[in-house]
């Protein structure tokens, strides 16, 4: 992977070092890992962002994004574990986790067009593949609707008890754009199906995450350690329902980078407790 690092990382590593580097904020994000079962195994839906996008260009990813300000507003329809429980579950303040939680709901359904949401607490819509959903897909992209006034007008509500909370990494603090992502595990609903190829990425796959991993070993898929990290860790359940479960018993903890200098002016980044995901890169241009 060392190939694909960034160009300035050696320059500002170095200038974090020095003392001379302003960490920026780290925006508030979610992604979802839809998994489903198949006679293979279980498999995971990874998307090929752009190689144009400005931030993991070219790289397998999950769907999601950043919080959008709009998220958290309580009006939202909700079934499933209130924004107190989640922000237990999540480490942050009760309104916090519901935009974080909305938003994963959110981008899951503009990046891959399955919806975690439903008329009640107990059902799931059915099928979302209609041009009208499409429409609203689309509009939900380019900030044109919010996913409170989406629920509120199809009567629907979001099904946060759909979601197992996995994981949660933040971007380097080197980084030029930074995130502080939770990532979430969820089944697709029966009925649905992924959507067509969504417009920041440019190829979608459905494969088990060991096939996933030795693409990537391979170096034919180019992924970000969250990405992979979590891929290896989904490699021994048996299915989605034993993914979800395990997701119940995990700690959600923040996982950041730790960025050196080397004596030859090169870097080394280390992920604590993630020993097999160390970089290395040459020094300042």
């Amino acid at each position: 992977m060392s190939d694909r690092l960034p160009s300035n990382w050696a320059d500002r590593i170095a200038a974090q070092a020095r003392g001379e580097l302003t960490p920026v904020e780290p925006r508030r994000a979610a992604t979802v890992v839809l998994l489903r079962s198949r006679p293979e195994g279980t498999e995971a839906y990874l998307l090929r962002r752009r190689a144009s996008m400005a931030f993991a260009g070219g790289a397998y990813a999950y769907p999601g994004g950043a919080v959008d300000p709009r998220d958290s507003v309580p009006e939202i329809g909700w079934a499933g574990p209130d924004a107190a429980a989640w922000g237990e579950r999540l480490g942050v303040a009760p309104d916090e986790a519901r935009a974080v939680v909305c938003a994963a709901v959110r981008e899951t359904f503009e990046e891959s067009g399955v919806l975690l949401a439903g008329p009640d607490a107990s059902s799931v819509v059915a099928d979302v593949s209609g041009e009208e959903w499409r429409t609203a897909r689309a509009a939900l992209e380019a900030h044109e609707l919010s996913f409170g006034e989406f629920l509120a007008k199809r009567g629907l509500v979001l099904r946060s008890d759909l979601l197992g909370a996995w994981s949660r990494w933040i971007t380097p603090a080197f980084e030029e754009r930074r995130y502080d992502t939770w990532f979430f595990v969820a089944t697709v609903p029966e009925g649905q199906r992924t959507a067509e190829v969504p417009g920041e990425a440019d190829r979608v796959v459905w494969m088990t995450p060991t096939e996933a991993v030795a693409h990537h070993a391979a170096g034919e898929f180019f992924m970000l350690p969250p990405t992979i990290t979590t891929l290896r860790e989904l490699e021994s359940f048996a299915s989605p329902e034993a993914v979800l479960a395990a997701a119940d018993e995990r700690q959600v903890r923040p996982i950041l980078a730790e960025a050196t200098v080397r004596e030859d002016g090169g870097f080394v980044i280390t992920w604590p407790g993630h020993p097999g995901l160390t970089l290395q890169g040459g020094g300042p241009s």
